[in-house]
């Protein structure tokens, strides 16, 4: 008894610190958006120098949203939430939020980076008019060494994740949801 209720405690308290991460990202400041830039920079290189080949869907895609840092855990239930930025031909034109609730077998937690590549000008449109929703199908392909260079976009979008840390591996993207917010 006292198992089940520590486990409802701290699965409480998960979903509770959830919400709070994405609700206090509303009132992010200047600051917080020059260092989000910066740590995007940061997670496009280290994208790229795990696969040298990205660099190609970089420069090629119409657009990309990149999340440097995104929070999972769970306990029955779980969610993930990230703030990330948004570009359109290599230039910087807004900002996004991520956030994902889900429910089923989980135990843990993780902290990962997300690039979602748009092939189209439509693809990226339908992102900032925030109608891309990922279904519980959806998949992330986890960044290796070449593992870009026989990838195709699936519906518009390519996305691939790479793990930070944390004991929840997994490359799941099913039931995200975005909110673009343009400059």
């Amino acid at each position: 008894m006292k198992k089940k209720f520590f486990l409802k405690a701290l699965q409480s308290v998960l979903v509770m610190a959830l919400l709070f991460t994405v609700n206090h990202a509303d009132g992010q400041t200047t600051s917080k958006e020059r260092r989000l830039v910066r740590d995007s920079k940061e997670a496009k290189a280290d994208f790229i120098k795990t696969d040298s080949d990205m660099s190609s869907l970089f420069a090629n895609s119409y657009g990309w949203a990149i999340f440097p840092n995104v929070g999972k855990g769970g306990i029955g239930i779980g969610g993930a939430a990230g703030n990330g930025m948004v570009y359109e031909r290599g230039t910087l034109v807004g900002k996004a939020k991520l956030t994902q609730v889900t429910v089923g077998f989980q135990l843990g937690g993780q902290v990962y980076r997300e690039v979602i590549f748009f092939e189209t000008e439509a693809d990226l449109n339908r992102f900032r008019a925030d109608k891309i929703e990922f279904s519980a199908q959806a998949s992330a392909v986890a960044v290796t060494s070449g593992v870009s260079a026989d990838m195709k976009y699936k519906e518009g979008v390519l996305i691939f994740t790479q793990q930070k840390g944390g004991l929840m591996y997994e490359a799941s993207v099913g039931g995200q949801k975005f909110n673009f917010t343009g400059f």
